[in-house]
């Protein structure tokens, strides 16, 4: 099992515990769910359209524009997909139904080729080869040759559609028999964008251009990474036989994911970009991308640790604090030691002031007492960092939620902190509770 006997106890006396050891026992028992979900994608979903969607990032808003394409319904929030979860998307088609959108996400290596052997794609999505798995699969040539089993997968008749402004994405291109179709902004791709402008807090216009010509759209997703997910759906849309106006309009009215570069209007006028949920490198420059373009009175950045950064990570914060003082006017660290130094070091020398740069050490509560002093209209925050700091918490806050919940780590793998049972409740009295379950790990202080 993967976890101690002796933290049992622990894990039971706690609602979020007992969540953790049912998904635990749950995991204990993926390899047989795994082939029964390859028995049933063979038998009851054999007439059914799979399409899986893969990559660093970028996956979740990807799968929720291709629903929308699809004529489905997407899921407003975040669905866990993680070993069984991704089983019961699976077993949740029903039989004879047109298609079923995958998204497959990895933790380590040898996983993504007993995925694919499960799902089993008549089309492959692969949105982005990143830094996400740097410390799991070590280098961004191990990340890609793992992620491109479910392109390998695919059957003559399948398609890949592939990101063709990743150079290690269209390298998938020559690992599969399949058809290839590329999405993006460069000129040699298949689907592609121009003219982008972002209409803040609206969504994002652009020009689609496909072999069927021209459309102006304007859709709810904000920025690059927005574009990107629905020239994806585009892609696969067409590939199905979905007239293109009707896949336009269902893209136009779908919202942004929660937590994903979202926009959330507060009610003193300000605007959260809620993008809480990963902080790879590559997402936090693609989100102060998108705040440089936010016509706002002030721009306040909330930035936590970077996601398994890649090289000398003083370096990276310095870089980090540079691109942030040159952004905004206000930057908020939550992170401690040397990496804390060098990234305000870098914010004060891209001309941010002493008073503008503020250090609330490991402590969500800081922060949000730092942002809420004279948060008013016209301020637009963006709260940015890993999923185990549960920087959710700082947006919640803001948004008026009770929160009460102080860990300042917390790696439980099936709750996001809107669902928590324990948001509302404090830790206080279970220390020894929560030290022994494995919602952390020895070494890591929980409260702050």
């Amino acid at each position: 099992m993967p976890y101690k006997l002796r933290s049992l106890p622990a894990l039971a006396l706690t609602p979020l515990g007992r969540r953790e050891l049912i998904g635990k026992v749950e995991v204990a028992v993926w390899p047989l769910l795994c082939r029964l979900a390859n028995l049933y994608r063979r038998t009851i979903l054999r007439s059914t359209r799979v399409v899986a969607v893969v990559g660093s990032f970028g996956k979740t808003t990807t799968a929720r524009a291709v629903l929308s394409a699809l004529g489905e319904a997407p899921n407003p929030g975040v669905i866990l997909h993680v070993r069984v979860w991704l089983c019961a998307t699976i077993f949740r088609p029903r039989p004879r139904q047109r298609h079923s959108v995958v998204e497959v996400p990895i933790t380590g290596p040898g996983q993504m080729a007993r995925y694919a052997h499960a799902v089993r794609p008549d089309i492959a999505v692969v949105t982005a080869v990143g830094s996400d798995h740097n410390r799991s699969l070590g280098s961004l040539e191990v990340t890609r040759n793992e992620k491109a089993e479910m392109v390998r997968i695919l059957p003559v008749s399948g398609l890949a559609v592939l990101n063709g402004d990743d150079s290690n994405v269209l390298w998938m291109a020559g690992q599969t028999r399949a058809r290839v179709v590329t999405f993006g902004f460069g000129e040699a791709n298949d689907i592609r964008a121009t003219a982008m402008k972002l209409e803040w807090p609206r969504g994002t216009r652009f020009r689609l251009l496909t072999p069927m010509g021209f459309h102006d759209i304007c859709v709810r997703l904000i920025g690059r990474p927005g574009v990107y997910a629905t020239l994806a759906a585009v892609a696969v849309a067409l590939n199905e036989g979905f007239p293109l106006d009707a896949v336009i309009a269902a893209l136009e009215a779908m919202e942004p994911t929660q937590g994903r570069l979202q926009p959330v209007h507060l009610t003193n006028g300000a605007i959260l970009l809620r993008d809480d949920y990963k902080s790879p490198e590559e997402a936090i420059h693609a989100a102060l991308d998108v705040l440089n373009q936010i016509p706002a009175r002030r721009r306040i950045v909330v930035m936590g640790d970077i996601s398994e950064p890649v090289g000398r990570q003083h370096v990276i914060y310095r870089r980090l604090g540079e691109r942030i003082g040159q952004v905004a006017s206000r930057a908020i660290f939550l992170t401690s030691g040397k990496n804390l130094r060098v990234a305000r070091a870098g914010a004060r020398t891209a001309g941010l002031s002493l008073a503008s740069v503020i250090s609330a050490g490991k402590n969500f509560r800081k922060a949000v007492e730092a942002v809420q002093s004279d948060l008013g209209p016209g301020d637009v925050v963006l709260i940015k960092g890993r999923n185990t700091q549960r920087l959710e918490r700082v947006a919640l806050a803001l948004m008026g939620r009770t929160v009460r919940c102080e860990l300042v780590y917390c790696c439980a793998r099936y709750n996001l902190c809107d669902r928590c049972p324990m948001i509302e409740k404090n830790w206080q009295g279970l220390w020894k509770l929560v030290q022994e379950s494995s919602l952390t790990t020895p070494t890591t202080p929980l409260l702050g």
